[in-house]
């Protein structure tokens, strides 16, 4: 592992189209320290249209700065946290985001004592009209804010009463001990995707039944965490105006709840799925039958294949040519220009991320080992960094953030095309093979088990609101039926996984899962129509890139060519599955 300053510096971001130097971003600091009292300027001015345009271009010049100090500080901090100067810096700036809290917390109240006459008398205003769709959509949700009192009541009690996801991770990765293993190491809920994925099946079981003897343990403390969560939300959707948690959930983006439902419905269709993928999986492991502790083993030893940063590069830009030449002339600026931080370092943060803001480039951090997974990796970031980069190239500031909805839709369609690019030119068996296993994980992870976490959450909020006491019985019961149903007949369900529930953190994320699945749907179906030249497929896709938040993520969608509530959406990222089952037996030359 090298220092920071042992990396070259052509494989380092270059962080000067947000600030040319420290100077500039201290300026910017001092600024914000200076003008955040601002804000109280307007308190009980936005009620007219000529106090409020000036409160939009003073929020505007404010925001754009903070943004701006917000993620120069994290990317320097990320680069190094162990660097106390950049420690010291992002604690400055948590510390002025509170403040900024504290003085613009009456704007959303305020600004919902106007009506829809207000709004059209505004819209009369030319300069106003660019701002009708955010403040129709303020609107939108009048019924559901609560007077000025109120809401300040249940900001004060938001978070000693939303503490239970906290409750539950300190439970799963500090006060819980798991024992040691038969080989004397000490199995934590960290490190047990180390040893669930082991080669050896006797540590793989061993782990298994370890760590969910002691969830079965703790199934009570777990059960009160979860169903005071769920009464939470439920209780909160109740007050304010919702039918149901979900519903009020779904209300930001302007989701339907026949979109959730729709994903539910054709996954179950095609649940047989299962029995193909596990009985592929018990044959290539050459096992006399499937447990839960055997399917996160991967289907083939570790590949040597390595990919070169450049090598990788190449791939990637020729495998999105589908996308056309204007689209490769503008990616290729991520690499000439420096978006991307290449190598890991020593303290450099894990994992991967793309960031960036209005008025800088977008940036990417890898920690890039020449894996095919890192390869992978690189072209989803880059997808959400040209969703990015084309949001805000085309849009005004208010409107140059896309919504979560459609958030992983351009990283997926990337991910998509370089995987079917690489199988479609290679002759490398096991390349093509390792594709194939590494495309099916992320469909049963991402289509299958998030489409059973979505209706597990739809479950349990549901029968909370009838009155429902979530016992760790019931609970456990209701997660282990859609186990199995999910699971198909080939794989042993084994009882233990009764537990599992208990150390996900996405059931603490409020009706998120779903969307893992509907954005790869969405991004199956675009690529499909890319590749197989259907009508204006590259156009409609180039175009809803262009969008940002500037309309409902679900009508972007569409302008994409993709209507969720259409199953043929679904059934395209299913499909895609069955295509990648049939091709690994083809080359792999497994027995029917």
């Amino acid at each position: 592992m090298k220092n920071r300053d042992e990396i070259e510096e052509s494989m380092k971001w270059d962080l000067s189209s947000l600030y040319k130097n420290e100077e500039t971003f201290n300026k910017d600091l001092e600024y914000l320290e200076e003008n955040y009292k601002k804000y109280i300027d307007f308190k009980g001015k936005l009620n007219n249209v000529n106090d409020i345009l000036e409160f939009l271009k003073f929020d505007e010049e404010f925001s754009k700065k903070f943004e701006s100090v917000v993620n120069y500080s994290s990317l320097k901090f990320d680069e190094d946290v162990t660097n106390f100067k950049y420690q010291e810096i992002s604690g400055k700036v948590d510390n002025l985001s509170t403040k900024v809290s504290s003085v613009t917390s009456y704007i959303v109240p305020e600004l919902m004592k106007l009506d829809e006459k207000d709004i059209e008398n505004f819209l009369k205003n030319e300069e106003f009209k660019m701002y009708e769709y955010e403040f129709k959509n303020l609107l939108r949700s009048k019924k559901h804010v609560l007077s000025e009192k109120e809401e300040k009541i249940l900001s004060l009690l938001s978070s000693p009463l939303n503490s239970f996801e906290e409750i539950s991770s300190y439970l799963c990765n500090s006060d819980i001990k798991f024992g040691k293993l038969n080989n004397n190491e000490e199995l934590t809920n960290t490190n047990f995707s180390v040893y669930i994925t082991n080669s050896d099946r006797s540590v793989r079981k061993d782990a298994f039944y370890k760590l969910y003897k002691q969830y079965e343990n703790m199934q009570n403390t777990f059960a009160k965490a979860y169903s005071s969560y769920v009464n939470y939300m439920n209780t909160n959707a109740k007050i304010r105006n919702y039918k149901s948690a979900r519903q009020a959930a779904l209300f930001s983006g302007n989701i339907s709840e026949s979109i959730y439902d729709n994903l539910i419905d054709t996954v179950h269709k095609n649940l047989s799925i299962m029995d193909e993928y596990y009985k592929l999986k018990k044959e290539v492991l050459k096992l006399d039958e499937i447990h839960i502790y055997d399917i996160y083993t991967p289907l083939l030893p570790e590949t040597n294949k390595k990919y070169t940063f450049e090598e990788a590069k190449t791939l990637i830009l020729e495998s999105l040519k589908v996308l056309g030449d204007k689209y490769i002339e503008d990616l290729k600026h991520a690499f000439t220009d420096r978006w991307i931080d290449v190598y890991p370092n020593r303290g450099k943060r894990g994992g991967a991320y793309s960031s960036g803001c209005y008025t800088s480039n977008p940036y990417i951090l890898l920690n890039y080992n020449e894996k095919y997974n890192d390869v992978s990796t690189l072209a989803h970031e880059l997808g959400h960094s040209m969703h990015s980069y084309y949001s805000i190239k085309n849009n005004p500031y208010i409107y140059h953030g896309y919504k979560i909805f459609v958030a992983e839709v351009a990283s997926q369609v990337n991910e998509i095309l370089l995987a079917k690019h690489i199988l479609k030119t290679t002759n490398d068996k096991s390349e093509k093979l390792n594709i194939l296993d590494s495309l099916m994980e992320l469909f049963k992870g991402s289509i299958i088990r998030q489409t059973m976490f979505a209706e597990f959450e739809k479950q349990m909020h549901l029968s909370e609101s009838k009155g429902e006491v979530l016992t760790s019985k019931f609970i456990s019961d209701k997660y282990y039926e859609l186990y199995k149903k999910y699971s198909g007949n080939v794989m042993i369900s084994d009882e233990e996984i009764r537990y599992e529930w208990e150390k996900i953190p996405h059931f603490y994320y409020n009706f998120y899962v779903y969307q893992y699945a509907t954005g790869l749907a969405a991004a199956c179906y675009i690529a499909n129509g890319i590749l197989e030249g259907k009508d204006e497929a590259k156009e409609k896709y180039l175009d809803f890139l262009k969008l940002g938040g500037s309309m409902d993520p679900v009508d972007e969608l569409k302008k994409a060519g993709v209507d969720m509530n259409n199953p043929e959406v679904i059934q395209s990222a299913l499909d895609m599955f069955k295509d990648a089952i049939k091709e690994f037996k083809n080359i792999y030359e497994v027995g029917e």
